[in-house]
C-alpha cells in the first residue's frame, strides 16, 4: 500500500538505486507513475506493504518500507529488484551496478566508476570534503543524516 514518503517513520527501510544518467522531467512522471502502482501492489506473503518512493536529483530512486506494519521478505524484496530491472530495460539505465560512485561536483551531480574515483581522489580532483551520497544507509533516518556527507564522513574515505 502506497503512503506519502513523509508518513513513514524514520526506522523504515530503505533501498537507493542510482541511474548512471539524469533522468528527464518526462521520464520521472512515467516513473513515478510506475512506481506508485508497483507500490499500490508490492506485498509479502499476501499483506500488502506500507511504501513509499523518492526520486532525487532526476537521478536516484528510493523505496521505503515501513517495517513495523510487514516486513520486506526475500520473495518481496525480489520482486522489487525484478521491477527496477523492468525500468532499467525500458530506460536504458543502469541502476544495479553498486560499483560505481556519485558525488557532488559544484551544483553538478557527477556519476564515475569507483575506479575513476579512486583516480580521481589520488589526483586531488575530489577530496575527502567533496559531497558524496553514500547509498550504503539502510533507514530514512540514516538517509537524512548520512547519505548526502563529506566523503570523509562514508566509506568513501578509504581513498583518502
Amino acid at each position: 500500500m502506497f503512503v506519502p514518503f513523509e508518513n513513514l517513520p524514520e526506522e523504515s527501510r530503505i533501498w537507493i538505486y542510482q541511474s548512471n544518467r539524469k533522468f528527464s522531467d518526462a521520464e520521472i512522471t512515467e516513473i513515478e507513475n510506475e512506481l506508485k502502482t508497483f507500490l499500490e501492489n508490492w506485498s509479502a506473503h499476501g499483506t500488502g506493504l506500507e511504501a513509499s518512493y523518492l526520486v532525487k536529483y532526476n537521478r536516484f530512486i528510493i523505496i521505503a518500507v515501513n517495517q513495523a506494519v510487514q516486513q520486506a521478505t526475500g520473495c518481496s524484496i525480489d520482486t522489487s529488484v525484478s521491477f527496477i530491472q523492468s525500468l532499467e530495460q525500458k530506460y536504458q539505465v543502469d541502476l544495479l551496478d553498486k560499483m560505481n560512485v556519485t558525488f557532488k561536483n559544484g551544483e553538478h551531480i557527477a556519476h564515475k566508476s569507483l575506479l575513476d574515483f579512486k583516480r580521481m581522489a589520488k589526483e586531488k580532483a575530489v577530496t575527502a570534503n567533496t559531497i558524496v551520497f553514500n547509498n550504503l544507509v539502510n533507514t530514512i533516518e540514516e538517509f537524512n543524516d548520512c547519505w548526502e556527507v563529506p566523503a570523509a564522513e562514508s566509506w568513501h574515505s578509504r581513498f583518502f
